[in-house]
Order: C-alpha cells, then structure tokens, then sequence
C-alpha cells in the first residue's frame, strides 16, 4: 500500500465514523444547508466566506436567506447553538481539516465562457493552508475539465503539494434549488467524481450520511459532464416549450390544451412555457456544458435554446405594448406594475431573474416600471398601493400570494384594465368575466 492509499484509508474512515474536520468554502444556497446537515449528523464543520455580514448572521443561529427555505432556520439554529457549525472569513481556521468542499459562484461572462475567479481564489487561499493527505470536493456546477484544468493546478501551485500523493481531489456537483434545500440534499442522487476510484469511494463514504438517494462512482470529468448536461438538457425542454407556446400565440391555440394532449401520449412531457428561464444554473450550465468541447465539436442546439429562452422576456414586454395600443396608449408613456422578482416562486433568489430582463426591456423602451414581490426586500409593500396609478400589471412569477390575486382590486387600482400573464395563473375566464384585457404566454 502506497502512502497516499493510506492517507486516503484514513480519511475515508474519519468520513465514515463522522470524525472527519469538515470545511464548506461559500456559505449560499449550496454550502450553508451542506454545512448545517453534516454538522446535524456529528461533522465538526467550519464554513468560510467572504461576507462578514453573513458570517456574523450564521454564527447568531439566523438564516441569512428570506425565501421559503422549509427546516433551514431550525436546523441553523440548532448546529450553531451545539457549536458544530461555526462560521469564519479567515482560511487559517482550516489547518486541522481534513475534507475540504468548494460550494462558490462559477458564472459565465458576456461571451458565455467559465468565469472562474472565486474558484480560483478559493483554491489559491485554501493551498498554503491545506493539510497534508485532505480531501477536496468541488460541488460547484463546472465545465467539463474544470476540475484537471483549473482546480488541480490552482491548488498544486499554492499549496507546494502533488495531487494523489499530498492531497485528493473530486467533483460532487450538487443538485438543488431554492425553496427545497434541505429535501433536495437528502433525496437526490449525487455522482462522486474522484481524481481516483479510492476518492470516489472515500466521497462516497461521507455523502452517505446525509444523502438517502444513489451515490454513484464516477471520475471528475463525467462529474461535470452530468450535471452540465442535466441543467442543458431541462433548458432545451424549457425552449421548445416556448416556442411552442409562441406558435400556439400566432396560430390562435391554447398553449396549456395543447400541452394537456400532447403528453397523453406516451414519453412526451412537453414542460411549462413562460416569461423567461433564471436561477444560477440553467442560464449558465449549457454554456458550462458547451465549453467543454473546447472547441472540437459543432454546438448549435444549445445556443438556440439559449436565445429562445432569452428572448422571452422580451416577448411579454411586446404582449405589454400591444394591449397598450389597443387602449389608445404607448409603452413610452406607461407606467407598468411587474408582479414577481425572484426567479422562482416563493424564493427571495433574483440571480439572472427574468423579471429583471423585462424591466430592461420596458425601461429601454420608455416606460417607467413598478416592481413588486412579497419575498424580496426591496420591492415589498401593499400591492395594490403600488398598483395605483399604473397603466398595465404583468405577473412574472407564480408566488403563491399572486395565485388569490383579487382581479377586481386588482383592475380598480389600474389605470388600464390590462393585465399580462406570463406564468398562466389567472384562468383567462375569470379575467374576462372581470373585464380585463388579458394576453398570456401561449394564448392569443
């Protein structure tokens, strides 16, 4: 047996009896709930940010994040009060650790390639502090090679240490969204890229006491290829059922009766239409998964699903501008009210939130925009006071509260009775009963 085979026999038996020092580098949506569940089931766990904000919130026992996170609170508040959660901004905490997950941002820029900066700088401030023979985990969603290209030599330079030799290194891309954290984490499969098959095994040594679904073996490349590929593949089934619902706009059909009987056949599962694709993954995945080719390969499906979802929010400031007209006035004079901000409903989460694009979009065009949303600070407030004096109302997100909307207080409130539904929430009878002017997605 080598030494480095046995540094890894240890880890792996630290990570199996819950004796393993952990680490969570980045404390969002990913490493916070990560931290607090292995800190739940006995992990000594010490996360690091570069927040101090943040930092200080997490070691009060408060969640940071205001979306509906179901258990997040409770559990925080249990683990930082038991001190085996402790949160900290300085990297020299993590001498003694002896697994190590990467839980940061990796966002593509305007060209749509890998911008990597709070990976690497992960990397570059974890190595002169990386104990000999630990683990690393890079659960951040990455391109394929990331791993071999990127991580491998950030921290081989930093640290002064070899890989397979000093230290170990693996791709465990997690798979969750906002509002389900904690049951996502629990309840869904996870592939375990090591730089080795021992890794994998030592991976999947500690992903069993928190995960109840498969943990998969895997290297590090068809790590990332996997979870690339799931996100690319929901986008290209998110595009075509946009422009299904556009062409079901022109050719006068209902988009939803359509869907309805479509998936009566057997393997068709047509996906929800609406105003726009967000969140931190799906905008950026496919390029993640595209980029991966280097270059080698033709990719022509995959950036026509992203400019068909792209464009969308685009598309309801049209059905906007339309029904304005019909009302004798013009978008550039209007005053419009975006129901929704967050990407998702009953989430506080705004990163790439479509809602956003549609504000640019009207803005650009001359409109004066009111935004509100029951979960994001800083468009909360009485709805229908901030409705007062609007020309037009576009719901973009399906919260929960907009789901009992009161149309008719809703309509009193508004200068126009006009009224866009780009997440098909409203049963268009009911708006007609109530005299709006209605147009949805996939609706003429």
């Amino acid at each position: 047996m080598t030494v480095s085979n046995q540094s890894l026999d240890a880890v792996r038996e630290l990570a199996q009896n819950s004796q393993a020092r952990l680490a969570v580098i980045g404390l969002g949506y990913v490493g916070l709930p990560v931290a607090a569940m292995f800190a739940k089931v006995g992990f000594n766990v010490i996360g690091v940010d570069v927040k101090a904000d943040r930092i200080a919130t997490i070691n009060a026992g408060r969640n940071p994040m205001e979306g509906n996170e179901p258990g997040l609170a409770e559990l925080l508040a249990e683990v930082t009060q038991s001190g085996r959660l402790r949160a900290t901004t300085d990297y020299a905490d993590l001498r003694d650790v002896d697994i190590v997950l990467i839980d940061v941002e990796t966002p593509v820029d305007e060209q749509n390639q890998p911008r990597y900066v709070a990976l690497r700088t992960a990397c570059q401030s974890l190595g002169p502090v990386l104990k000999a023979g630990a683990l690393i985990i890079v659960e951040s969603t990455i391109a394929p090679g990331t791993i071999e290209r990127v991580v491998c030599p950030a921290l081989e330079e930093a640290s002064g240490k070899r890989l397979n030799a000093d230290f170990f290194l693996g791709a465990c891309p997690e798979r969750v969204m906002p509002g389900k954290l904690l049951a996502n984490l629990r309840r869904m499969s996870r592939v375990c890229g090591g730089s080795t098959p021992e890794t994998a095994q030592a991976m999947i040594a500690l992903y069993r006491h928190i995960v109840e679904a498969d943990l998969d073996p895997a290297d590090c490349v068809t790590a990332e290829l996997t979870k690339t590929a799931e996100n690319a593949y929901r986008d290209v089934n998110i595009a075509f059922a946009n422009e299904l619902a556009l062409i079901c706009e022109a050719s006068g059909g209902d988009f939803l009766r359509v869907r309805e009987l479509v998936n009566k056949s057997p393997g068709r599962n047509v996906l929800l239409a609406g105003g726009g694709v967000g969140g931190h993954c799906i905008p950026k995945d496919p390029w993640l998964l595209a980029y991966g080719a280097q270059g080698r390969a033709a990719i022509r499906l995959i950036p026509a699903a992203r400019a068909v979802n792209e464009a969308m929010p685009g598309h309801v400031a049209q059905l906007v501008a339309d029904l304005l007209a019909q009302s004798g006035s013009e978008l550039a004079t209007a005053r419009i009210l975006v129901l929704g901000y967050a990407y998702l409903e009953d989430s506080d989460d705004t990163r790439h939130s479509p809602s956003a694009a549609l504000v640019a979009h009207l803005s650009g065009r001359g409109a004066e925009v009111v935004v509100h949303d029951p979960w994001v600070r800083e468009y909360q407030g009485d709805l229908l006071a901030k409705a007062k004096g609007c020309d037009a109302a576009v719901i973009m997100v399906s919260h929960t509260a907009y789901k009992t909307l009161d149309l008719l207080a809703l309509k009193g409130a508004l200068r126009f009775p006009i009224l866009v539904d780009a997440r098909r929430i409203v049963d268009p009878a009911q708006a007609q009963t109530a005299g709006w002017r209605y147009r949805a997605i996939g609706l003429k």
